[in-house]
């Protein structure tokens, strides 16, 4: 299967395309610094920003699945990226006519979803978090206005934990709902999975032990 990953040079993002190769796809990838990705056959590296719809659409180009795994770091400021990248994105999608899956990392706290956290967290969000979790909601808001073929996956605090393969994934929000941490390897799990599978298209499915 032909595969992007958008924003893959650390996290999420570098472990997913590590996934997606010993699962059998041909991976390219969109990052600003390109040294981190394996050197390999089944992967094409094309360094570039996720804010210029032409580096997107030279990755998106004959895909059949897309993911988008950005992120600022350890950088709470907003800078933009998310809705600028989503702009991009979108208009990288129309150019190329793409109908493929668009499967994008958001977070727990994105959307409506921040209601629910526990109240520590709502309040290192309303700290520390608030504005880069505003950006994160506008993107998830344009794309999936613009690109109905859309699921935003959104998993709790990330850690740098082993790969597991138990971890629950949950689409509804409720009173007595827990959210706690996952690593990234999980995530990257999960995201590899719906690749090959996208079976939450619409939805925004939560991810936590």
């Amino acid at each position: 299967m032909k595969t992007t990953v958008i924003g893959a040079s650390a996290g999420v993002g570098l472990e997913l395309v590590n996934q997606l190769v010993e699962r059998g796809h041909q991976v390219t990838t969109l990052s600003r610094s390109v040294e981190s990705i394996a050197d390999h056959p089944a992967i094409h590296k094309i360094r570039g920003s996720s804010l210029n719809a032409d580096d997107v659409a030279r990755a998106i180009d004959g895909a059949e699945v897309v993911l988008v795994t950005l992120g600022t770091g350890m950088s709470s400021k907003a800078t933009g990226l998310y809705p600028k990248s989503a702009t991009a994105i979108l208009q990288a999608l129309r150019a190329t006519k793409a109908q493929a899956p668009l499967i994008v990392l958001t977070g727990f706290g994105a959307g409506d979803s921040g209601d629910y956290n526990p109240w520590l967290m709502k309040l290192l969000f309303g700290l520390f978090l608030k504005d880069i979790y505003a950006e994160k909601t506008e993107m998830e808001r344009m794309l999936s206005a613009g690109y109905p073929n859309a699921m935003f996956v959104r998993p709790g605090r990330l850690t740098n934990g082993p790969l597991t393969g138990q971890y629950r994934v949950f689409t509804e929000l409720g009173k007595n709902l827990k959210v706690g941490a996952i690593s990234r390897k999980d995530v990257a799990h999960f995201m590899a999975g719906q690749a090959q599978h996208a079976d939450y298209i619409g939805q925004y499915p939560g991810l936590s032990y």
